[in-house]
């Protein structure tokens, strides 16, 4: 996905002179020799804030790092310099919230989404395969508002069109699953059996309520969030959603309760955290399996 990204970020530069890359130190050999790729070096508050300086002038700044330290170190400088300012820009990142943890705890932020939602006016898009990247960040590249794209090492077996709501990959009557990005093919592979509906999302924030209104009416109003970040990320979007639909919801994602700062693999993440595939079919099994009555 990053080359993807760093590939139509270069064939943009080259046709609109607005787009600029900041980075600090992260993806410099993958953009290379640019003069407007601009390196401040490992400070990451500097990077954000030479972003929202571009962004003042009138220019299109593309800023990129890993999750934890272009969401996490720098929040403050997203909040005032891009917020604040009301000006926009493209947030990329890597790494997501746990998809190189050979570098440890200092390398992961599966908060990043819910700290991004805690600001207005972002958009945030999660795509789930290298050839729904390209479409993404030419979108983003062209518009002028604040965009945040988490990018991953993991990815689904088969891409799908890029479109701005939920994407309905399969349809059956006992409820309503949500895939957010490469969380499809484990949830495909745990509902296999199951006569559920399931959404796909690249595109989280707008969230798709009427998508979601019209499976749901479709269906059975149980519902099953699946998020590669903190659980329960986008909870509170789907019961605004529902508000006026008696419902149940089960969230899954990066475990809230016990912070994980193993090593190990993405495999032993995955198991600790319930997202393989035999944690989501159990939780499928205790959802949908017994409708509330």
């Amino acid at each position: 996905m990053r080359q993807v990204f760093a590939d139509t970020v270069r064939e943009a530069m080259a046709e609109d002179p607005r787009v600029v890359v900041v980075l600090a130190e992260i993806s410099r050999d993958v953009f290379g020799e640019h003069p407007r790729v601009i390196n401040v070096g490992i400070r990451e508050q500097a990077m954000v804030g030479v972003g929202g300086g571009l962004a003042l002038s009138g220019l299109r700044p593309v800023v990129h790092s890993y999750a934890p330290f272009l969401v996490e170190r720098p929040f403050e400088q997203i909040k005032l310099d891009f917020g604040h300012q009301d000006v926009g820009g493209v947030l990329v990142s890597i790494g997501g919230s746990y998809d190189d943890p050979v570098w440890g705890r200092t390398h992961q932020a599966p908060g990043d989404v819910a700290l991004i939602d805690t600001l207005p006016g972002w958009r945030v898009h999660v795509p789930g395969h290298p050839a729904e990247v390209g479409p993404v960040v030419r979108a983003a590249l062209a518009g002028d508002d604040r965009v945040y794209i988490r990018l991953s090492l993991r990815e689904n077996a088969a891409p799908h069109p890029v479109v701005e709501g939920f994407t309905e990959v399969r349809r059956g009557g006992r409820g309503v699953v949500v895939a957010v990005g490469p969380m499809l093919d484990p949830v495909l592979a745990a509902t296999r059996d199951a006569d559920v509906t399931v959404l796909y999302a690249t595109t989280v924030r707008p969230f798709d309520a009427a998508g979601l209104q019209a499976a749901v009416a479709a269906s059975r109003p149980d519902v099953l969030l699946v998020e590669p970040y903190l659980e329960g990320t986008s909870a509170h979007a789907v019961a605004e959603a529902l508000c006026a639909v008696p419902h149940r919801l089960r969230a899954m994602g990066v475990r809230r309760a016990a912070e994980l700062r193993a090593y190990g693999t993405v495999e032993d993440h995955d198991s600790a955290h319930d997202l393989d595939v035999l944690g989501i079919a159990a939780a499928v099994r205790r959802l949908f399996d017994h409708p509330a009555t």
